[in-house]
Formats: structure tokens, C-alpha cells, sequence
């Protein structure tokens, strides 16, 4: 990233519906060509808080700065260089998936708009002119993560990007994010799916009741709060025999040694610390 300047900048963000804090005093940021994940369960806050980021909501307490630009002072300005990936499906039903691509296009004033080299790139190639109506949720999903890309946007907001969507499609659409990223854009991707997570984003945020209880790289989480250990499993006549050995222990080298030295040896296995494990672990519950 050529740019340290943050792109996207939440500080103390905080939000209520009534007397329920949806989101409590909050900040983080999203540097130019980071993937930030921002992940926690259902009503932790993670929907409210792109809200505030995005100008659709305006907080009741905090700051939220996208490209050097206020969302509350300057909404159209910032909504003009961003782009929205959101769960709920708003597209125009009765339009064709290009019709669709070419209207947002002229919104943000683009000429001359290749929607049918966007369709392409999200895998709806010979799809475009169908109506939006006959499209399946997964079709449905493409369409909309082009649509978030019409402007080629220097700040990009993902929900659920992958939600719907096959193993094969969702790893060309994971592809779509390394290379927005790649780009430059600063990408804050909301997910359930704790592998996809680990394997796009620079950094996680875990957020639960509405506040961030961690924000590091995966790896760092995974070692610092993850439980590392190998088991080795030895067949002893009719019997299977498994040891585990926790890496941390400091003499976890010699009892390796001795487990694998065994007679009836089977298998060998690690056993590395996930996100969803540390989840669990930070917060008492997974994702929902």
C-alpha cells in the first residue's frame, strides 16, 4: 500500500434504537488496499456500524471519515466514491441484469458504462439480458457485487459477498476482492464464513454487543489466543492410543519425539487455533 493514510476511519462510533445500544463507542480504521473483516454474530452491531460509515445512519456519538471526507457533512460526496455490497438484494426486479448495471452507471454520471464486461467478470456472461426476477439468490448475488463496482470505487463495503453462492463461484468472487484490494481500494468485508475471512483479510475485528473485543491479523489471534498442538495417535494390538502435545509447552519437542518414536505409529496430526476458535473463546458464543 503506497497510500498509510487510512481510508476509512471510524472513531468512538456510537448508535441506539431506543434504549437498545446497537453499537457502543467503536473505532477502528481501513488503510488503502486492506481487506479489514469485520466479524461477529447476528445483532452485534456489524449492519448499524456500516450504516454510520456509509452516511445512512448518522451517530449518536463519533466520528466516521471515508477518503478524507466526513459521511455526515459531505454524504454525497462520499457515496460517490464508494462502493455497497449489501445483504439485502435491492435491485430493480423488472430490469435486466445489465439494464441494471447501466442505470447505476449513469447515476454516477459514467458514460459509455461496459456492463457487459462487468457481467463477465462476476460470472453472468450470457446472463444480462434476463430480467432481474428470474435470477436465483446466487445470480442475484453477482449482479449486485458488480453493481458495487461501477464506479470503481476507492472504498469498498461487503456483506456477505459469498452468501448463496457455490464453492466455485464464491472463490472467483474472493478473487474479485484480492483484486479491488490489489487496486488499491480499502475493503471492509462483513462474513460469517470464518475460512473466508482468514484467507482474504490483512486484519479482523471481532465485534460482539456492539463493541470491538479484538483487531489483529489472523495469524497474531490464532497464536495469541489459540491452543496449538499436535496428536499422534499409535496403535497399541487391538487398541489406538492418542497423545496430544500442546506446542507451547516448553519440553513439547521431547515429548513429540517420544510420541512418533513409538511402535504402531498411525497418524500425525496438528491442530492449529481457527478464528472461529478464538471467537468462542474472546466472546462465549460463535457465529449465528
Amino acid at each position: 500500500m503506497s497510500d498509510t493514510t487510512p481510508a476509512i476511519i471510524a472513531d468512538n462510533l456510537s448508535y441506539a434504537y431506543g434504549d437498545e445500544k446497537a453499537v457502543d463507542g467503536i473505532s477502528f480504521d481501513v488503510a488503502p488496499g486492506e481487506i479489514l473483516g469485520f466479524l461477529g454474530p447476528n445483532g452485534a452491531g456489524k449492519s448499524t456500524t456500516i450504516k454510520m460509515i456509509t452516511g445512512q445512519l448518522p451517530p449518536d456519538t463519533g466520528t466516521a471519515t471515508v477518503l478524507g471526507m466526513d459521511v455526515v457533512a459531505e454524504t454525497t460526496r462520499v457515496q460517490s466514491r464508494i462502493g455497497v455490497c449489501f445483504e439485502d438484494k435491492n435491485l430493480y426486479e423488472n430490469m435486466s441484469g445489465r439494464e441494471n448495471l447501466v442505470f447505476f452507471a449513469r447515476l454516477f454520471g459514467i458514460d459509455g458504462f461496459d456492463a457487459d464486461s462487468a457481467l463477465e467478470r462476476v460470472g453472468l456472461d450470457g446472463r444480462g439480458d434476463d430480467r432481474v426476477k428470474e435470477y436465483s439468490k446466487g445470480l442475484r448475488q453477482r449482479l449486485m457485487l458488480a453493481r458495487a463496482l461501477v464506479n470503481t470505487p476507492d472504498a469498498l463495503f461487503l456483506d456477505e459477498p459469498t452468501d448463496g453462492l457455490d464453492p466455485v463461484s464464491a472463490r472467483s468472487v474472493r478473487r474479485i476482492i484480492e483484486e479491488e484490494a490489489e487496486r488499491g481500494a480499502a475493503v471492509l468485508l462483513t462474513t460469517h464464513d470464518m475460512h473466508e475471512a482468514d484467507e482474504l483479510s490483512n486484519r479482523v475485528a471481532f465485534i460482539n454487543d456492539g463493541r470491538i473485543v479484538a483487531l489483529d491479523t489472523p495469524e497474531n489471534l490464532k497464536l495469541r489466543y489459540g491452543r496449538r498442538e499436535v496428536r499422534v495417535r499409535v496403535r497399541e494390538g487391538d487398541e489406538v492410543r492418542e497423545t496430544t502435545v500442546p506446542l507451547a509447552d516448553a519440553d513439547a519437542g521431547e515429548k513429540l519425539k517420544a510420541a512418533v518414536a513409538a511402535e504402531g505409529l498411525m497418524t500425525i496430526h496438528t491442530e492449529e487455533a481457527t478464528l472461529e476458535s478464538v471467537f468462542i473463546h474472546l466472546t462465549g458464543r460463535g457465529l449465528d
